[in-house]
């Protein structure tokens, strides 16, 4: 099992600052608790350029924060935003950060990287965090029928989790052709991937 470094315990601290900065992006709709944010970008973005672990790990911090108080939520926080209705969609987070990231890893850079990328994206960070949000917001909330449920918390979000599945899968593949994922998170050598050397000094 590889070891967690400096660099990238660096970064899950960047992206959990992201994801806090992006959760003040939020749209209410009238007839849903469920506010349209950027977050499931961050979520995203996370498990796609960190990998499975700090991707993880970035989504941990801010879910920590949050159950510590702080106002990491789009301005709120304490326990009162796990429990309530939106805390389904926050508590599959972790697990969509991690399958994206599971993907990422083992998607080369090649003509496929943006399809692949956009595919785990969409599955992983907008489909799976569906029924578990859905089924929170229905029960904390008392809704009687599915289809009351799935208008108010799955339906309208569905074409912009689409666009920030596509917007995550373009910055991701442009990223990666700078900046390969294990050259972010390798500290061991200086942030060069194995096999490569970094440039001889003159």
């Amino acid at each position: 099992m590889k070891k967690w470094t400096t660099r990238g315990l660096i970064f899950s601290a960047l992206f959990a600052g992201v994801m806090i900065a992006l959760s003040f992006f939020k749209i209410y709709l009238p007839f849903s608790a469920v506010p349209i944010t950027l977050q499931t970008l961050a979520v995203m973005l996370a498990g796609a350029i960190l990998g499975a672990r700090y991707g993880t790990l970035a989504v941990l911090i801010v879910i920590g924060l949050a159950a510590a108080g702080f106002p990491v939520m789009g301005g709120s926080g304490g326990m009162a935003v796990l429990v309530g209705p939106t805390a389904g969609y926050i508590l599959s987070w972790p697990f969509a950060a991690f399958l994206i990231g599971l993907c990422a890893e083992r998607t080369q850079q090649n003509k496929y990287t943006f399809p692949k990328l956009l595919t785990a994206n969409f599955l992983f960070g907008a489909l799976l965090v569906y029924p578990g949000g859905v089924w929170w917001l229905a029960h904390s909330t008392g809704m009687d029928s599915l289809n009351k449920a799935l208008t108010a918390g799955m339906w309208p979000f569905i074409p912009g989790d689409l666009i920030k599945a596509v917007l995550c899968a373009g910055v991701v593949t442009a990223v990666r052709q700078v900046y390969p994922m294990e050259r972010i998170l390798n500290s061991d050598n200086g942030g060069w991937a194995e096999g490569e050397h970094p440039p001889l000094s003159r």
